[in-house]
């Protein structure tokens, strides 16, 4: 009896999609764009820190948004009230992730010729979004003081993959047990070159550090 034929396709589907972007990487540093990959758990507060975020920089730098979820275009709409900038909704087709394929879809509908910056709104989920890569220049996560400070040791790869970690809704750190130095520490365990960013996107406390970290990353990648 023939032998049965076993195909990997998990290890091809992150081999192509590795392949994607990194093509996708090199026509956005041709054109000069910026594409932060914004990651999270849902309710840590990614749409209220894009807004303060965004109203930091539109003055400075030109750009838009990406907001992806499996429905509704509820984010897209705030961030479009919030701050006037251009905002599109991504819809996943129930999937929990971005890829690099979906992602260029997206771009595909954004003037990136009139862009320096395009922020991507990843869908609400610690797992999969750090499994793929999108494409991004960058990539930056929030997790919020409710959440725990425990998290980078139980979610390893999403933290390993970003190079800026935000914490947020510190306003509320009498109230939770969680030590910010001990997750700081957690966090380069996992990745020790992450910047690790409090922030209170309610108040804005700590926002404007994260807007002038990326404003910074912006103008270097455009060099």
């Amino acid at each position: 009896m023939d032998e049965v034929k076993v195909i990997e396709i998990k290890k091809s589907v992150f081999a192509d999609n590795a392949l994607d972007a990194d093509a996708l990487r090199r026509e956005l540093k041709e054109k000069g764009v910026f594409l932060l990959n914004l990651m999270s758990s849902p309710g840590s507060g990614k749409t209220t820190t894009l807004i303060r975020t965004i109203n930091l920089l539109k003055d400075k730098i030109r750009l838009a948004v990406m907001e992806a979820d499996i429905d509704s275009d509820v984010d897209a709409v705030k961030i479009r009230e919030a701050t006037g900038v251009e905002s599109i909704q991504l819809h996943t087709g129930g999937m929990c992730h971005l890829d690099a394929e979906m992602t260029r879809q997206g771009l595909d509908n954004v003037p990136l010729d009139a862009l320096d910056l395009v922020i991507l709104e990843n869908v609400g989920n610690l797992v999969c979004p750090a499994e793929f890569d999108t494409g991004s220049c960058c990539n930056a996560m929030i997790l919020s003081v409710p959440e725990g400070d425990d998290k980078p040791l139980k979610y390893p790869l999403m933290f390993s993959v970003c190079d800026v970690v935000l914490i947020n809704k510190t306003d509320v750190l009498p109230y939770f047990d969680f030590d910010l130095e001990r997750c700081e520490r957690y966090v380069h365990m996992r990745n020790p070159k992450a910047r690790v960013i409090p922030i209170c996107a309610k108040t804005g406390e700590g926002v404007e550090v994260f807007a002038e970290w990326l404003l910074g990353e912006v103008r270097q990648w455009k060099q």
